[in-house]
């Protein structure tokens, strides 16, 4: 679908044409198309007292148009961006047969708006109520986001000021599933690269603790992801966690999570290395418990071995597990993904993330044309998993968006009272600084005005192991960053 502007305000405008017109690609044009071509127009205009934002959409023979204005001393660039996504939607519903459920919102952390609302001193109905209005988000969605928001004004007040988080990521999987378009390797075809990447990873985390050390910084949350970290045996998990405890002073650690993933990378003996290692939290992902689901995107796993790496867990001393399930999964429909949700519940996991399914270009999904859930069936899903959570103890805790996301929907991280899963909350609201160690990782440092510096490892494992050495002292700038900045 074409988009033309007449201003500079580009990403606003096109991350929201792209959430609303999904299924057809989104494609910028620097002049005007033709009439009846299915495309938008996006302009912006100036007076001497306000300032004005346009829009006309041409979808499938309907046409709609719709302005927006606010005063011209009100039209920072904030606003401004407001006024052109409430213009643009408000022309789209001109076209469209359904209503989006996050209205006008187009970002990945709609919930830094309800959160910022309550630090402000506004009830949590105001905060609701905003996102209505200024947002046209659904009442539901609203309710969603500031329930979220709620936890995350209660986690933010664990923090101290010179408190972060580290990510240490292992990007090896035993397979790639249908729906992963993550930089994550196969251990099939590139397993000969795991144990140099684990020696290179052990350097980093050797460095990086003496840094840390040395700068008076402490580890507040430590979450290991990928891939699928668990692709380590037992013995190579043993030397990392080692590594970590040897060189991280963890003293001050309130959560530290190793993401299982996959239960075909577990066992008893490997979930007791983690447990001895430190780690207090654990995720076993079944995604689904239909193995007629699991097949269909290339899952190695069955249902009843989810069951059974779950018990092994609670054996192992667990009690704060994580359990992910997705929605909008091929194969599956609503009353099967409610079968999967009563199932886990019944295991009686402390969280339970319900993410919807975001058909990226890279994943395999995308590049077949899979026929999946209609968006009507995904939506039934997610009502469906709000209403048995909510019935059995659990409240919204953190929530996100994606790209290409099945319906427009979002990702909700579910807890039971006390197991709010802070890493998830300091990661995804900005909360403080992020280390990150490993192929893929990405160090966001927290700068004033909510602005972030962002440091980037190479995602892949071959390029993380040729260029450790570089690593090394990208961690010597994040640190004098961090001192410079004093945040």
């Amino acid at each position: 679908m074409k988009l033309y502007l007449n201003h500079t305000e580009r990403y606003p405008v096109e991350q929201l044409q792209m959430q609303l017109f999904a299924s057809e690609p989104s494609e910028f044009v620097t002049a005007p198309f033709a009439a009846g071509e299915n495309g938008a127009v996006s302009s912006l205009f100036t007076g001497k007292r306000y300032v004005t934002a346009t829009a006309k959409i041409t979808w499938n023979g309907k046409t709609g148009s719709a302005a927006k204005r606010l005063l011209r001393e009100q039209a920072d660039v904030r606003h401004t961006r407001r006024l052109l996504q409430q213009s643009y939607y408000l022309a789209a519903m001109q076209v469209l047969d359904t209503v989006p459920p996050w209205g006008a919102l187009s970002g990945v952390r709609p919930s830094k708006l309800s959160t910022k609302a309550l630090l402000a001193g506004k009830t949590r109905r105001q905060a609701e109520r905003e996102l209505e209005r200024e947002f046209f988000v659904t009442p539901e969605r609203a309710k969603l986001c500031v329930d979220a928001s709620e936890h995350t004004v209660e986690a933010m007040n664990l923090l101290a000021p010179r408190d972060l988080s580290v990510y240490i990521g292992i990007p090896f999987c035993p397979t790639r599933c249908a729906y992963c378009s993550f930089v994550s390797e196969s251990v099939e075809r590139f397993g000969e690269f795991l144990p140099p990447y684990l020696d290179c990873l052990l350097r980093e985390v050797e460095y990086t603790g003496k840094l840390l050390r040395q700068s008076g910084w402490h580890v507040r949350t430590l979450y290991m992801g990928g891939g699928t970290p668990t692709t380590l045996s037992a013995e190579q998990m043993a030397r990392l966690l080692d590594a970590v405890n040897t060189h991280f002073d963890l003293s001050r650690c309130l959560e530290f999570t190793v993401e299982g993933g996959r239960p075909d990378t577990l066992d008893a003996e490997k979930l007791r290395v983690i447990k001895a290692g430190g780690a207090t939290r654990i995720s076993i992902n079944p995604q689904t418990m239909s193995d007629t689901v699991l097949k269909a995107v290339g899952r190695r796993h069955s249902a009843a071995s989810v069951v059974d790496v779950f018990h092994q867990a609670r054996e192992a001393g667990f009690d704060d597990i994580n359990m992910d399930l997705i929605a909008g999964l091929p194969a599956d429909t609503a009353d099967g993904f409610a079968e999967s949700l009563r199932q886990v519940m019944a295991l009686g996991p402390s969280n339970i993330t319900v993410h919807t399914l975001a058909l990226k270009k890279g994943a395999d999904l995308f590049q077949r044309r899979v026929v999946l859930p209609s968006q009507a069936d995904v939506a039934r899903m997610l009502e469906d998993a709000e209403r048995a959570l909510r019935a059995d103890g659990f409240a919204p805790y953190y929530l996100y968006r994606q790209k290409y996301m099945s319906g427009s929907f979002e990702n909700v991280g579910w807890c039971k009272p006390g197991y709010t899963g802070l890493y998830n909350i300091y990661m995804m609201e900005e909360l403080h600084s992020i280390l990150s160690l490993g192929g893929g990782g990405m160090n966001k440092i927290n700068l004033p005005e909510e602005k972030l510096a962002r440091y980037h490892n190479p995602k892949y494992p071959q390029d993380y192991i040729q260029r450790i050495d570089t690593i090394l002292r990208q961690k010597d700038e994040i640190f004098a960053l961090l001192e410079e900045q004093n945040v």
